[in-house]
């Protein structure tokens, strides 16, 4: 059985739980230690079932934590050499463990793919987790949906999608100018359209489960995010995650 749960997704902090029966990776960890650990507790999930952290880029609300969750639970985390290097001291794990873009890592009967996506960083990557011959996508921090995107998307029974804003919300919201393009340029974030856009065009046939992930708190709202896949919400579970607490915890079989 494979469980999966957002222990965090928004701008504050972003974290994504996937793991079976034996093992668990972490996607990015970017809220506290005490967090972090409080939330996976909260929903009955086994942290000493997490073997390895898989950090997506180097902003902060993907990596708070991972300094001192790696030290206090002897976790690796594994990061690209640019993405470490561009961390400051006081977030760098002690010992990195690394992956070229575009590299498979295998942690007992998980393989997490790895590939470089379109984002404001040095070295962004997104990643594909296999196990139990399933995939489960974490797919956040997308300025838009790049073949590399296109290509992992359509192999997955479960994602968690960008949704970050709503164009409307973001063109006529607090913003200043320049942060207004940056989220919405290639480089910057998925709207509700280009993520509902993926999904119909890229969507394998085993895609069961949209979790609506990283909403905007000052460009979108939850209820416009789940309004946006109204159209599509008949053939998909679609879920939302939420900045402040843990999802539930879904057990595929």
């Amino acid at each position: 059985m494979i469980e999966i749960c957002a222990i965090a997704s928004g701008s504050n902090g972003n974290c994504y739980y996937v793991g079976n029966e034996m093992e668990a990776v972490l996607i990015d960890l970017g809220i506290s230690t005490k967090q972090a650990v409080q939330r996976i507790a909260e929903k009955g999930l086994n942290l000493q079932k997490i073997k390895a952290v898989f950090v997506s880029h180097e902003h902060a609300d993907h990596v708070r934590g991972v300094r001192v969750f790696s030290k206090r639970y002897s976790i690796p985390v594994y990061f690209t050499a640019q993405t470490y290097l561009k961390l400051s001291r006081r977030v760098q794990p002690n010992s990195p463990r690394f992956f070229k873009p575009g590299e498979s890592v295998t942690i007992g009967s998980i393989t997490v793919h790895s590939f470089l996506k379109n984002h404001d960083a040095v070295e962004p990557c997104s990643f594909r987790i296999e196990l139990n011959n399933k995939h489960i996508g974490v797919f956040t921090d997308i300025g838009e949906p790049c073949e590399n995107l296109q290509q992992h998307f359509t192999q997955c029974q479960a994602v968690f999608l960008e949704t970050n804003y709503d164009e409307p919300m973001l063109l006529n919201g607090p913003y200043p100018y320049y942060l207004k393009q940056r989220v919405g340029s290639k480089n910057g974030h998925l709207s509700n359209v280009q993520a509902l856009n993926l999904v119909q065009e890229q969507a394998g046939e085993e895609l069961g489960l949209i979790f609506l992930s990283h909403i905007s708190a000052e460009n979108n709202t939850p209820e416009l995010a789940m309004e946006s896949f109204g159209l599509i919400s008949d053939k998909y579970d679609v879920r939302l995650t939420s900045r402040h607490a843990p999802t539930d915890v879904v057990r595929i079989d």
